[in-house]
């Protein structure tokens, strides 16, 4: 096959009953796809033939509507009786399910790195009204270091959709107790079967084993699992707590929101030592979410800053800005204190959440810095240069230019008190 469509056919990279994955060219927007195309006989069969042309029209419709770093986009989709197959973006790695066996487990920190990812994937798309209902290893994509992509949404379920669902989609072993039993669905059953990925990343074994389906879902909706740390000794109390809660079989025991489970992903990441003094993604974006600078932004948006800033670390005393120099980059402070000094007088103090140096982009030009801006305690501090703004997307860049504004008022309301203070004084010396 050399071409599918317009696209250009490079190598088969996967095949399965029903469907084959196609390497491709898209030569009208210059970049490599994945093509998903489901076998004709496939959508014939008499047996099962209505459930998987179902399958196929729910991941179709979601062409476009999933727009998050860690999904894997769908741009097109076509359904013609010679032709039906899913046009994807192309992630250069592997999925998880290497590293569910015990002689290559990943280490604790990436597996609560890329849980978390996952976790505000989910939550993303739940708040598009889309539920994946096949959360597992080999449905999450691993690119680099811990950049996942959250793939295969043919068994969702989109809580918009006037038609009916398909029901009893999944893969067994990781399914949550209500959606075994084929009752109602919310959210809580991709946290479930998230905790089931944790499970098995952290101990090379499923929580829930038997010897056919039949026996796994017994297991499911009446045995509980041993803690994870019983199966791979050293594993914290905390992770243990966090992966148990998200296997509990009643719903109101479970993590009731992302939010909660992603909180405590975090806090687990940073209760366990680190070989450097960097920040893990899922750190910075939650110091990002809790910035008053990016109140406006969206996670997918926070995600992207995350991608075009750099995060450093400085000691008490060092010059960050010197007024005179030319800068392009502009500065938001994550912890700890500067000062911003003209000829050698003080002009401000800046704290937390607070941003310096962004003439440098509002100029649109190399910019002469008309102050020094020097730290008064350690901080970790935000860097992100103006050129790599200006190739953000247009709603990030919206609400960059939205906080700036907000900035400028803020700062010109602050001058104003000043100058009225510095006036009423001299009014007062002169009598």
């Amino acid at each position: 096959m050399q071409k599918i469509g317009k696209y250009e056919v490079i190598k088969e990279i996967g095949k399965g009953a029903t469907s084959a994955v196609y390497r491709a060219y898209d030569p009208f927007q210059n970049r490599q796809v994945a093509i998903k195309v489901v076998f004709p006989e496939a959508l014939g069969d008499k047996e099962h033939g209505k459930r998987y042309r179902k399958l196929f029209v729910t991941e179709a419709s979601l062409a476009g509507k999933l727009s998050h770093p860690h999904i894997v986009a769908i741009y097109d989709a076509v359904a013609e009786d010679k032709a039906n197959y899913i046009v994807m973006e192309y992630v250069d790695g592997t999925t998880l399910e290497q590293y569910t066996q015990h002689d290559s487990l990943l280490p604790m920190q990436k597996i609560l790195e890329i849980s978390y990812k996952c976790a505000r994937a989910l939550d993303y798309a739940a708040r598009q009204g889309v539920i994946h209902r096949d959360i597992k290893p080999a449905n999450i994509l691993l690119a680099g270091e811990a950049d996942i992509k959250i793939s295969d949404f043919g068994a969702a379920l989109t809580l918009a959709a006037e038609t009916t669902q398909v029901t009893g989609v999944g893969s067994p072993a990781y399914m949550s107790p209500e959606q075994v039993k084929e009752q109602p669905l919310t959210h809580q059953t991709d946290i479930f079967s998230l905790g089931v990925v944790m499970y098995q990343l952290l101990t090379g074994r499923l929580p829930f084993q038997g010897a056919n389906n039949y026996s796994m879902i017994y297991q499911i909706i009446n045995v509980d699992p041993p803690p994870p740390s019983q199966q791979r000794p050293g594993i914290p109390p905390r992770i243990d707590g966090m992966v148990m809660r998200a296997l509990q079989k009643n719903t109101a025991k479970r993590y009731k929101t992302w939010d909660e489970f992603a909180d405590d992903l975090v806090a687990a990441h940073g209760a366990q030592e680190k070989a450097d003094k960097d920040f893990a993604e899922s750190e910075k974006f939650e110091m990002l979410r809790k910035l008053e600078f990016f109140r406006q932004f969206t996670d997918v948006e926070l995600w992207e800053v995350l991608r075009l800033s750099a995060w450093r670390k400085h000691p008490r005393d060092t010059v960050l800005i010197q007024e005179g120099d030319i800068g392009s980059s502009f500065f938001i402070l994550v912890a700890g204190e500067v000062k911003v000094v003209k000829q050698e007088r003080l002009l401000n103090v800046l704290k937390e959440g607070e941003c310096f140096g962004e003439m440098a982009y509002l100029g649109k030009q190399k910019f002469q810095r008309s102050a020094s801006v020097v730290t008064l305690s350690g901080i970790t501090v935000i860097e992100i240069r103006a050129e790599d703004l200006g190739k953000a997307s247009d709603l990030c860049r919206h609400h960059f230019h939205g906080a700036f504004l907000e900035l400028l008022v803020d700062r010109l309301a602050m001058a104003n008190v000043r100058l009225s203070q510095l006036l009423a004084d001299r009014n007062i010396s002169i009598f």
